[in-house]
């Protein structure tokens, strides 16, 4: 059960201290924007450029490849870079002359070039093809690994593949794990202090409801994923979708020749014992690329809730004490396929299969205790929870890429199909009593059958043209049709007797069409500027048919959305990004439906079919050093925000849960990214978020005007011990925050996972400890209109995993050969 998704309310005597803090938070904004500034006046000094490409023997791209500068007479390092995916790589300098550039990947023979000088500011090497090393192949033992998280002009790279957190654990696991990124006890996602993320998978939206998307993301290994791209300010070519930004999941891709996979085996204990078990095979010869991969997965928890309601009555107070104790677990089977053909060097096209099946049992017991004023006589309600759920989702895509010439002309090409059908069946039973006079009690019963079904078909074309020196064009189409057929379907009884229907039995229908355009340019300001700007164009057609109430509401609306990028290189270590946007948050499809849902006998959740889109602009200044240490101040502000607001009936003393618009939010916020290596094994990188919040609305008859100040910190360490031990630390304390109505206390918590590799690194074996010292526990309050209640909630976070994996490879040598997925697609249902 949830009450919000945290939430406070201060009272209106603390506005001057809350005034205080926003006045130093403004104050530092200021002086920071006003230093970033200054440099923008500095002097402009002359940048070289180093560009190219990397290809194997195959002349395949060769993506991650490590290439730098020397200094011809020290050789020692002046800068560098990684290829992209498509092997690419560009080098700034401010040196133009006595230079060696040197690129080396595993598997393959260093590339070394003779002394060069840079002529007319830009050096091409263009196609360098590397060979094959056969010997290192059998003698390298990899000790380093690319950093855990990188900081770029446009994004946050967590690199998660191979570490220790990342076997045996789920999507979600880790996603929480990611700098700025909160996790609360019921999987929604926040992002920077802020609600209304995006999710995506390989740049494609999931079109999945807060609920559908957490269930999704446990389904998925997190060994399945390669990398989390945090955005917290997207250019114009992603979907407007997503005001807080975006969490973009890169999976693991095929990329080497021959046969190679891995097996592993696991199991969790947090009180409920779930097994894990799974493998990947991915196959490579000449211009065919595959991979297939199944895992199954249990995943369960226990959750204790406590809630003390106070109702205001004549006499004085009416007091509920609820306490319930539920115990939920889930089998998931999750399988993703995909293969990709090369036509010839320019031109490529693939398809990618995902199919998952969820169900599972949710059950237990809330007792709840009700006193009265001037009433000796003690009433007893006891419910009695139990449902049964399944969930089976499918996505297919077909995409093509072209190249068009040798300086970066590009058609990318996606058609897309999901589709998921959702059950489930829940029967509460009620039981009433006073005092010892059980035997007397009265019954209820409520039986909810839900059925929902929705399908999305997508299609898009991105258009990428070089437009000469740094400059290039990028254009781009994109249409999306989503249909969503729910039906709720309650009866009740009394007593003994027969099962009726119940008026709020729902079935509701929902139809959205996006038909988006975009435009994006990029091109220098001089020899260390360097600007983006985009336009982002989506025409949107709602319709929310309440086939039952016989409602139908419409939207309809053109909405445009600009943004703006402006990064100013002041050397080879140093830039300062500067970028603002506009977003926009849809409302998922279940939030519009006007269907009432019965938690328990005193509280039940409602849709609301007038819950408009939230709109945010947003502003961000980020100062990036060596690509690792980060400062950014962002501001945004949200119009008709979303919020969960409960509504307290005190004649029946029963409370609603509902989403609804709040007329205006603030987020004032300071980040800070600081990596400290003590050694060559023992590696950290810390995060600190502040954040500035205000927001206020009109809730019946009471006012909701809220400042606060919170903050958020996370430590992660890596470190290498002898033998093939690895070991990783990650602990993290979120301070005490709000929105809307709940207050909810702070909390910290440590997860660690440790390593053992043997046979070569073949074989591993993993533990990990979630929540290790039980102190990730939700408590909170309510003190705002009549509206008295405490909430405590603990959802078995602190659990030890065991995993073992097993890696083979079988075939030709390994040469690095990657594709580009294409983007965008699926995430609010």
């Amino acid at each position: 059960m949830v009450l919000a998704p945290f939430s406070l309310w201060i009272d209106r005597n603390n506005s001057r201290l809350e005034t205080m803090y926003f006045t130093k938070l403004i104050f530092t904004v200021s002086f920071f924007f006003l230093l970033g500034l200054s440099h923008l006046a500095a002097q402009q000094t002359t940048v070289y450029k180093v560009i190219g490409s990397v290809l194997d023997s195959e002349e395949q791209p060769i993506p991650f490849v490590n290439v730098v500068l020397l200094d011809i007479n020290s050789q020692e390092l002046i800068t560098g870079t990684i290829t992209n995916d498509a092997g690419e790589f560009v080098i700034q300098s401010d040196r133009g002359d006595k230079l060696q550039l040197k690129i080396s990947t595993l598997g393959h023979k260093d590339f070394v070039s003779e002394e060069f000088q840079i002529e007319g500011e830009i050096k091409n090497f263009g196609k360098i093809k590397l060979k094959t090393d056969m010997a290192s192949l059998d003698e390298v033992e990899v000790r380093a690994a690319r950093p855990n998280v990188l900081i770029q002009a446009d994004k946050t790279v967590v690199n998660i593949e191979g570490t220790a957190m990342a076997e045996g654990n789920n999507a979600l696991d880790v996603v929480g794990r990611s700098p700025g990124v909160y996790v609360d006890a019921d999987g929604n996602i926040n992002l920077n202090g802020k609600s209304g993320v995006m999710v995506l998978l390989d740049d494609r939206q999931t079109y999945m409801s807060a609920k559908d998307l957490a269930d999704f993301l446990r389904a998925m290994p997190a060994d399945n994923i390669q990398s989390i791209e945090v955005i917290n300010n997207p250019p114009a070519k992603y979907d407007a979708e997503g005001a807080a930004g975006l969490i973009n999941l890169v999976l693991k891709k095929n990329t080497y020749n021959g046969v190679n996979g891995n097996l592993h085996i696991g199991h969790q204990y947090n009180g409920i014992h779930t097994p894990s078990v799974g493998g990947t095979i991915n196959f490579k010869k000449n211009k065919w690329t595959s991979n297939v991969s199944l895992n199954y997965n249990q995943w369960g928890r226990k959750m204790e809730l406590d809630l003390l309601r106070r109702f205001q009555v004549e006499d004085g107070l009416s007091i509920f004490d609820q306490k319930a104790r539920m115990s939920l677990i889930t089998k998931n089977l999750f399988f993703s396929g995909g293969t990709d053909y090369q036509i010839n060097e320019m031109h490529s096209l693939g398809i990618n299969l995902q199919a998952s099946t969820q169900n599972g049992d949710d059950g237990g017991n809330s007792f709840t205790t009700i006193t009265n004023p001037q009433s000796t006589a003690i009433n007893y309600i006891n419910a009695l929870n139990d449902s049964e759920f399944e969930n089976t989702r499918i996505f297919g895509n077909f995409h093509y890429i072209g190249k068009f010439d040798t300086l970066g002309t590009k058609l990318t090409a996606d058609f897309d199909y999901s589709n998921m059908d959702a059950s489930s069946l829940i029967l509460l039973n009620n039981s009433y009593w006073i005092n010892d006079d059980k035997a007397n009690e009265a019954l209820n019963s409520v039986k909810t059958g839900n059925d929902m079904v929705y399908s999305i078909y997508t299609a898009k074309t991105d258009f990428t043209k070089p437009m000469g020196e740094n400059k290039s064009l990028e254009l781009g189409l994109k249409g999306s049709w989503v249909k969503s057929d729910n039906l709720l379907d309650i009866t009740k009884r009394e007593e003994e007797g027969p099962y009726l229907p119940d008026g709020n039995s729902n079935h509701f229908i929902y139809k959205e069409n996006v038909l988006a355009a975009y435009a994006s340019y990029k091109a220098p300001l001089g020899k260390k500027l360097e600007y983006q700007a985009g336009l982002r164009a989506e025409y949107a057609n709602i319709e929310g048919n309440s086939v039952t109430s016989n409602q139908v509401n419409t939207q309809e609306y053109l909405n445009f959305f600009p943004s703006v990028y402006l990064q100013h290189k002041l050397n080879d270590d140093y830039q300062i990004v500067y970028n603002v946007n506009r977003r926009i948050t849809r409302p998922h499809y279940r939030q519009l439906n006007p269907f009432v849902f019965y938690i328990d006998p005193l509280t039940t959740e409602e849709g609301n079919p007038n819950l408009k889109p939230q709109y945010a602009n947003n502003f961000e200044m980020n100062h990036i050093y060596k690509g690792s240490y980060q400062l950014a101040l962002t501001f945004s502000q949200t119009e008709n925000a979303f919020g969960q607001i409960l509504i307290q009936d005190d004649e029946e003393r029963t409370t609603l849960i509902q989403m609804q618009n709040l007329d205006r939010t603030q987020n004032l916020g300071l980040r800070a990214t600081i990596p400290v290596e003590f050694a060559q094994w023992y590696s950290t990188s810390n995060m600190l978020q502040f954040n500035g919040n205000t927001f206020q609305s009109q809730i019946g008859e009471d006012l909701l005007d809220v400042k606060q100040f919170s903050f958020m910190a996370r430590s992660q360490h890596n470190i290498t011990l002898p033998k093939g031990f690895k070991l990783e630390l990650v602990g993290i304390y979120r301070s005490p925050f709000q929105d809307g109505q709940l207050k909810i206390d702070g909390m910290s918590w440590l997860d660690a996972g440790l390593t053992k590799t043997f046979k070569d690194e073949k074989l591993s074996l993993t533990i990990n400890g979630s929540d290790i010292f039980r102190t990730m526990k939700f408590t909170g309050d309510i003190n705002f209109h009549k509206i008295n209640t405490d909430v405590r909630q603990y959802n078995s976070m602190q659990s030890v995993r065991f995993t073992v994996r097993w890696k083979f490879n079988k075939g030709e040598m390994f040469n690095v050969s990657q594709r580009s997925g294409s983007t965008e697609e699926r995430n609010r249902l």
